[in-house]
């Protein structure tokens, strides 16, 4: 019942989604500061063939389903000597991925939490990965600054999705790409692609990415749930594992009935 309120309000109220959603994340940031081994908040993936996943060192081996999709989606384009900006950093894990794996230049989290934004600097010390915070709909970097702007789960918090795809195309260089993925309601799934198209950015590729979320959360359920009985106290771990995703409750159902989406896009500035 938590969850279904706090997500209610968040789609009934886009006025205050941005207020809702930063609380949420500072708080959790800021109580899971000494879990830092979970470094990814994602649902994960898992691709139907074994060879598309990337070779992963044995620190990132617990976490491999979230990294897999943050391959799936950020490896669409060539990374290598390219600055990369991603927006809704969270835990960090994702830009750390991308700095260390794809080999990007430079690579710059921006998260509206604070807490989160701390966490990351003590947590991800890698040369040419920096983070910042700062709100998606005021991206706090300069005009035509970036290759690549990375958005992973991370959008359904903001209260105007044109504001932040208008962001979106300021920082990025003629030429470079918008690498997105999310969840979408059923029934809204198109919203995002007629705002896109209103955006002035150019579609390259969408693919509707459902079947492989759901398979890794099935697959990564047993580490969710022990994650949220080690980390939670005992009376919002119904909560958590609604929020985690453990198999049964209410993300990995709606992908399964089909009331949910998962799309990933990867658009193109002109020029």
């Amino acid at each position: 019942m938590i969850v279904e309120s706090f997500m209610w309000m968040t789609g009934r109220f886009p006025s205050v989604r941005r207020t809702l959603w930063r609380g949420f994340y500072g708080a959790l940031a800021s109580y899971s500061r000494r879990a830092e081994h979970w470094t990814f908040m994602n649902y994960g993936y898992v691709d139907g063939d074994p060879s598309a996943h990337p070779r992963l060192s044995p620190e990132d081996w617990q976490e491999r389903y979230p990294i897999y999709l943050y391959h799936r989606i950020a490896s669409r384009v060539d990374l290598s000597n390219r600055d990369v900006l991603e927006v809704g950093s969270g835990r960090g894990g994702g830009a750390s991925y991308v700095k260390r794996y794809l080999r990007a230049r430079r690579v710059l989290g921006v998260d509206i939490a604070a807490s989160a934004v701390a966490l990351c600097r003590r947590v991800h010390r890698v040369e040419g990965l920096e983070f910042r915070q700062g709100d998606a709909e005021a991206l706090p970097v300069s005009d035509s600054s970036f290759d690549a702007v990375l958005n992973v789960e991370s959008a359904h918090c903001y209260p105007s999705i044109d504001c932040f795809l208008a962001e979106v195309r300021r920082v990025l260089r003629p030429g470079g790409h918008f690498l997105y993925a999310d969840i979408h309601d059923a029934a809204e799934a198109h919203d995002f692609g007629r705002a896109a198209g209103a955006s002035g950015l150019i579609e390259v590729e969408q693919d509707d990415i459902s079947a492989g979320v759901a398979a890794a959360l099935q697959l990564d359920s047993d580490r969710r749930r022990r994650w949220g009985a080690e980390n939670a106290p005992r009376f919002v771990q119904g909560p958590v594992n609604k929020f985690v995703g453990v198999a049964g409750t209410r993300v990995p159902s709606a992908l399964a009935r089909g009331e949910a989406r998962y799309l990933a896009y990867v658009l193109r500035k002109p020029g």
